[in-house]
């Protein structure tokens, strides 16, 4: 059968800030209705009773490891794992091997997400060829192939005339420039946030100025060029403040912040778990609560994961060696959903909004992000009672270095739906 009827759930309306008890009626991989009560003698039925209809999330920062790195994670893997955590769109960063700086690269990742018909991967290609920063890749082309955003993610375009020409050139296209805003002269060497606290323990130090000073100098050349600029994994307050002024000031930026920046602080990697280890590193419980009030504000747009699978022999190195990052695809919305909305830091919507609709519009995805007449049918049955442990038998990535494992988190996913096709947990 085409036809769905999703029957007795609840919906959450994300412009309108309301939570409706209603029916949704779906037909060719698109919704048709929704409203209060639907009758459909030749649809099945599905049952929403006790569910929560969330519309799909899109994932603006992921690492899917392929082409070149497939035993940490590749696109079969990573987008079961994200269609398992209620993901229906993710952006794939450029840093695999070979990096994503031209239009083969892009196309090939787009033909795999086809193959593994899950969530579907929307390739960013790299600003520069190589990711070496000196040269432009071929912008244009990659766009034209399919990539909906640029950056050399992992590494910061140091030389501010390639920025400059970055952000001049997509805007031929209403290109999206994202930013890794790390300055490695300050964090050369570096294994977790500079202060009183890794000092004790031993661990080099990456200084939030290092941070504050890339976004500073990729805020003046947004506003000198009109590009559109995006900031990765926003880890600071004084960045925030940065990104809130130029946001009054007119300049077009948006941001992003990861969930372990918003869940943990320096104060974890007193256990020297290496699954704490990431880039940017946790800072201070001061910049994880300025974290929160800032995307509860909306000066932080999005929540993306920065999903960053690694095999555990990697992961089981000593800290000093170990890879940095963590993975987040399978079980983010309702890890967050407990320690944000049930703990009343920010609302439901606000959730929603920061994890679908509003990166669905920046990447100009326009028919997701809300469950309305007329949008394509991606959403997904949430259970804010049941419960679930994330262990090897939960998660579909192909790598388990989360701090989060063996945990048990109350909320869980109970299916998935993309253009009309149900996945099924």
């Amino acid at each position: 059968m085409s036809k769905k009827l999703f029957k007795g759930g609840e919906v959450v309306d994300v412009k309108r800030k309301k939570v409706l008890k209603a029916d949704v009626l779906v037909d060719e991989g698109t919704i048709v209705a929704v409203e209060p009560s639907i009758n459909s003698s030749d649809a099945e039925i599905i049952d929403c009773n006790g569910l929560v209809l969330i519309p799909g999330l899109v994932d603006m920062h992921a690492h899917l490891r392929e082409p070149g790195e497939e035993h940490k994670e590749d696109i079969g893997t990573g987008t079961s794992a994200a269609i398992h955590g209620g993901y229906v769109a993710i952006v794939s960063m450029p840093n695999t091997n070979p990096p994503c700086d031209n239009r083969s690269v892009v196309e090939y990742i787009i033909r795999r997400s086809k193959e593994e018909d899950k969530a579907e991967v929307l390739p960013c290609g790299a600003i520069t060829k190589g990711r070496k920063g000196l040269e432009l890749a071929e912008l244009a082309d990659m766009h034209e192939g399919g990539a909906v955003a640029f950056s050399d993610d992992g590494t910061w375009v140091q030389h501010s005339g390639v920025m400059r020409r970055a952000l001049e050139y997509v805007k031929f296209f209403n290109g999206l420039v994202i930013s890794h805003a790390e300055d490695k002269a300050l964090t050369h060497m570096g294994l977790a946030n500079e202060s009183a606290i890794t000092t004790r323990l031993g661990l080099r130090g990456m200084p939030v100025a290092a941070e504050v000073i890339a976004i500073f100098r990729d805020l003046e050349l947004a506003r000198l060029t009109g590009g559109r600029l995006h900031i990765a994994h926003v880890s600071s307050k004084s960045s925030i403040e940065l990104i809130k002024k130029a946001k009054e000031e007119g300049i077009k930026v948006t941001a992003e912040v990861t969930p372990h920046h918003l869940l943990f602080d320096e104060s974890k990697l007193v256990e020297y778990d290496t699954n704490y280890k990431v880039n940017p590193p946790l800072r201070s419980a001061e910049d994880r609560e300025a974290l929160v009030e800032a995307l509860k504000e909306g000066v932080i747009d999005v929540i993306a994961t920065d999903h960053a699978p690694h095999a555990d022999f990697e992961k089981m190195d000593e800290f000093n060696a170990a890879p940095f990052g963590m993975i987040w695809l399978d079980f983010a919305f309702p890890v967050l959903y407990e320690n944000l909305v049930n703990s009343g830091k920010i609302d439901l919507f606000r959730l929603v909004e920061s994890m679908s609709l509003r990166p669905a519009e920046i990447l100009g995805l326009k028919q997701l992000g809300v469950i309305e007449k007329g949008y394509r049918a991606s959403f997904f049955g949430f259970n804010p009672q049941a419960q679930v442990r994330i262990d090897r038998a939960f998660i579909k990535s192909r790598a388990y270095n989360t701090p989060l494992y063996n945990s048990v988190v109350k909320g869980k996913i109970e299916w998935t739906v993309k253009d009309g096709k149900i996945y099924r947990h």
